[in-house]
């Protein structure tokens, strides 16, 4: 028997239980299930999210988030939006692994990363691709919700700066789509979620974290790790999924509304401009973590390892692979 079952079944029967008290006060209820701790920045754009989206419905859907693997774990969510048992949840885009290849284009290494690209991916070609590909798994996409334009290796022997100081290193992989990234510096990828890398790095099952900036932060990397290596590496995205059978019985205002609050999540997310967040480098280095933020010269070394191995295997993955990747550059 799972240990973790009963526990499990008691938070949904609170969940339910929050949806009864609200009854009265809301028509609709939206429960979203996340990964993400309190302080990581995609768990205060939800919170910021339940806010707009009870505001812009008048009160009539009331969102009710449950972080940190509450509900769900990492991977459980798409089955659990996709058979109803909750309404939405927020998938990290290198999570989806196989079952759609095509949301690994974010993650090719120094693809998509600029804020003007940013800007501009909500709403275009290669997004309404991407859409109707999670549509076709059972969930409709709300939002496009920036994790991280930027990536921190961290390790502690030394700084993990030119692509030989990859070498024999093994490191979180965030899919094994950049696994072939990693690989081709001579590192050893191990994929696993962010909730689970803390532990691994603490305990030494791997040697060097990947993660965003912020999180960086967020997930206390500094506490087992001395050295951090920022970067404009890639994107991360969170999409804000929802059941479609859920959806279609929501009035079209409502809809409208809670497009609304989620473009507005979508904005609140975007970087200002190109640079890896100062403020974000400093809170780590007032941490104790050593952190040294790569130039463009440093970052075109790593691309010029990393990325064709990677374009490769992602457009092997899927006959749309070749034009994503045509679709973003134009971007």
């Amino acid at each position: 028997m799972n240990p973790f079952r009963p526990l499990r079944r008691h938070l949904l029967a609170f969940a339910c239980c929050v949806v009864a008290g609200h009854a009265q006060a809301a028509d609709y209820t939206m429960r979203i299930s996340h990964q993400f701790p309190p302080l990581h920045q995609v768990a205060k754009a939800m919170e910021s999210f339940a806010s707009d989206a009870r505001a812009a419905t008048g009160g009539r859907v009331e969102v009710q988030v449950f972080g940190a693997e509450q509900l769900y774990k990492a991977n459980q969510n798409h089955a659990a939006v996709a058979r109803g048992q909750v309404e939405a949840a927020v998938i990290s885009n290198f999570t989806w692994g196989s079952t759609v290849p095509e949301m690994n284009l974010s993650s090719i290494p120094f693809l998509i990363a600029r804020a003007d690209q940013l800007r501009r991916f909500p709403g275009s070609e290669a997004a309404k691709l991407l859409d109707g590909k999670l549509e076709a798994t059972g969930v409709r996409n709300l939002a496009w919700l920036v994790d991280a334009n930027d990536a921190l290796f961290t390790s502690s022997k030394a700084p993990l700066i030119a692509p030989a100081d990859f070498r024999g290193v093994k490191i979180r992989g965030f899919s094994k789509l950049v696994d072939h990234g990693f690989a081709a510096m001579g590192a050893t990828p191990v994929t696993m979620p962010g909730s689970e890398v803390y532990q691994a790095l603490q305990s030494g099952v791997i040697d060097a974290g990947v993660t965003g900036v912020a999180a960086g932060h967020s997930r206390r990397y500094y506490e087992v790790q001395k050295y951090g290596v920022a970067c404009a590496f890639q994107t991360v995205y969170d999409n804000l999924v929802v059941n479609p059978a859920w959806w279609a019985k929501l009035p079209a205002d409502l809809q409208a509304a809670l497009r609304q609050a989620a473009a507005k999540a979508e904005a609140g997310l975007l970087p200002n401009d190109n640079s890896v967040a100062a403020e974000d480098v400093k809170r780590l280095r007032e941490k104790g973590m050593e952190v040294t933020v790569l130039t463009p010269a440093q970052e075109k070394a790593l691309a010029d390892v990393m990325q064709p191995p990677v374009i490769k295997a992602f457009v092997e993955s899927t006959p749309d692979g070749a034009r994503l990747v045509e679709l973003v550059r134009k971007l």
